[in-house]
């Protein structure tokens, strides 16, 4: 039997119904799954909410249209391959360190680190990043730019690979846990989220079909992978969520996640859209590094 298609727009009725239970103090996660219910796409409904609640979406038609399947922005379905991250055992040998794998997921492929980093690791790279600390950017799909959103209200800055030994020293580590050569690593990015921070879902890719990707993939070419470490244990969420596939990663000091999301084809896979939830409560420090297709030139 032929499945209903999947409801990607809002209507008017729907909309009154997200602003009622924002105002009740419903989460945003309890709403997506009763709109999931009723034949909406995941991602659309999270989208929805979230703009209401930033007050957006100020008036949309009642639509219906069939869901996409999986596919890459390209049209094509994605296809899997032998994953860049293929460690087969459940630690990972490092030159100074054992990394735990804690949990993994082929499609999309998707692992969880313990151990990652040591507590003064993590501590250290907060002290060195808080006195250069400036407001988190965007690159706009447009003119390919830095621009700061509302989308992402964190503060953050950037190490070099051999800005110091210390952080020559994770470099090494982070390289063998996404098993890339550390010249295709972007420079170590460390973002803060005070209470309200937040990062709404978003890909890593470079979408090739936006005008202000060109500038970007002729340094590197595309973004293959990512790896989010923790710095802190969050008092009361943020939490790096996956939408698409249901999945939930709470911060933990010295764990990470890790995702792919390019292919040989060049082909990218949508279920990988991801977001940081908002800090309610103390703050939150992650460390995250982009890895791309050949030597990035920084």
């Amino acid at each position: 039997m032929a499945q209903s298609p999947k409801i990607t727009y809002l209507s008017m009725q729907w909309k009154q119904w997200i602003q009622e239970n924002l105002a009740r103090g419903c989460t945003v996660d309890s709403m997506v799954d009763v709109m999931a219910a009723q034949n909406f796409e995941r991602a659309s409904a999270n989208r929805f909410i979230r703009d209401i609640a930033a007050g957006g979406v100020s008036s949309l038609p009642v639509t219906v249209q069939a869901a996409p399947a999986p596919a890459s922005r390209q049209g094509a379905a994605y296809q899997y391959e032998k994953p860049l991250f293929h460690q087969p055992g459940n630690v990972i040998k490092t030159p100074d360190r054992d990394v735990r794998v804690t949990f993994r997921m082929k499609q999309p492929v998707v692992a969880v680190f313990d151990n990652l980093l040591s507590p003064d690791e993590c501590a250290e790279l907060i002290r060195l990043s808080s006195i250069k600390l400036k407001r988190s950017t965007i690159v706009d799909p447009k003119t390919g730019r830095e621009e700061v959103i509302d989308d992402r209200s964190s503060f953050g800055t950037f190490f070099t690979h051999d800005e110091s030994d210390f952080v020559a020293s994770l470099e090494r580590r982070i390289s063998v846990v996404m098993n890339q050569p550390i010249e295709n690593g972007e420079g170590l990015q460390i973002l803060n989220y005070k209470v309200g921070g937040e990062y709404k879902a978003h890909f890593d890719y470079f979408t090739p079909s936006d005008s202000g990707s060109a500038v970007h993939l002729a340094n590197g070419g595309q973004r293959v992978s990512t790896l989010i470490m923790y710095l802190n244990d969050v008092e009361q969420a943020g939490e790096t969520i996956f939408p698409e596939i249901g999945l939930t990663v709470t911060p933990k000091t010295g764990s990470a996640v890790y995702f792919e999301y390019c292919n040989s084809q060049n082909q990218l896979d949508p279920l990988t859209l991801h977001g940081g939830a908002p800090v309610q409560a103390g703050e939150k420090w992650i460390a995250t590094k982009w890895m791309r297709q050949r030597r990035y030139g920084g």
